[in-house]
């Protein structure tokens, strides 16, 4: 039987106790972290063993963010799922970044060029969250993730281009925090993501080649914006079509080019070795 493991122990919420934060908050927004396209209906019961918070106490938590439109029951049930009240934020979140309008462009010609999906992605704990996404109108033969997908940092190119790209501190210490989320399973994920850091150091991109997802290939290459924020773009698909070689010798060139002209747009830098060294990073 497998065990889900508690939503504290996956990084995506403080340790109750940390400074400066309200735990009932942090509980709240625990609950909504549950939530993901897999898994899109939750009871309380449910709620109560994926965060650890005792039922009562999820009961009420639930309750307040019914309220405020966060959650709302299920039609005729005693699950929950999540409330238009999100849908506000996140259009808010999404409309600040201008790096996807600037990105929109490059990425869809990118797409079209290689027949595969461009994505471009910004951490939120120990994940990757697509925040913009482009496939070629030509063919059907592509990775089909949406904006909001969560990818884990350890495996995919996307979360892997994107510790690469940080400073030696955060990445120590998100490697750490892995370490800790994933156990028995880390050491064998650890091998693949030192592989894909050494071949960041060496050439700017990160390959995933099977690992996230089985049959898809992918490479990424981070981007620096204007304020020293981090993010990840990415371009893959069937394995088939997008081989290792040609992800390194066609579309990483091909990928390059186009952060290198988003970054252009915004006041940014592609975490490319010898762009980095232009900017004195």
């Amino acid at each position: 039987m497998s065990v889900v493991a508690p939503v504290a122990a996956r990084g995506r919420r403080p340790a109750p106790g940390a400074a400066d934060t309200v735990s009932a908050l942090d509980r709240g927004l625990a609950l909504l972290r549950c939530f993901s396209p897999a898994r899109r209906l939750i009871g309380p019961t449910e709620l109560a063993r994926l965060t650890g918070i005792p039922r009562p106490s999820v009961t009420r938590l639930a309750a307040t963010l019914v309220a405020h439109r966060w959650l709302q029951p299920e039609p005729g049930g005693e699950r929950f799922m999540l409330g238009p009240g999100v849908v506000s934020l996140a259009q808010v979140f999404l409309d600040g970044l201008d790096v996807r309008a600037a990105a929109r462009g490059p990425m869809q010609a990118l797409a079209e060029r290689t027949g595969g999906s461009v994505y471009l992605a910004v951490r939120d704990g120990l994940e990757m969250v697509l925040v913009e996404a482009c496939r070629p109108q030509s063919t059907m033969l592509t990775a089909r993730l949406d904006v909001g997908t969560r990818v884990p940092l350890p495996n995919s190119a996307l979360g892997r281009a994107y510790l690469g790209a940080v400073d030696e501190p955060t990445r120590a210490g998100l490697i750490e925090s892995l370490r800790a989320a994933h156990g028995d399973a880390w050491p064998a994920l650890d091998a693949g993501l030192q592989r894909a850091l050494a071949e960041h150091a060496r050439t700017g991109w990160c390959v995933s080649a099977g690992e996230f997802h089985r049959e898809i290939n992918s490479i990424s290459i981070a981007l620096a914006g204007a304020r020293g924020e981090v993010m990840s773009f990415n371009c893959g698909g069937p394995a088939f079509s997008f081989t290792e070689e040609r992800l390194r010798q066609e579309v990483a060139p091909a990928l390059s080019a186009t952060v290198r002209a988003v970054a252009a747009a915004i006041g940014g830098h592609a975490a490319l070795p010898h762009d980095m060294q232009e900017t004195g990073n």
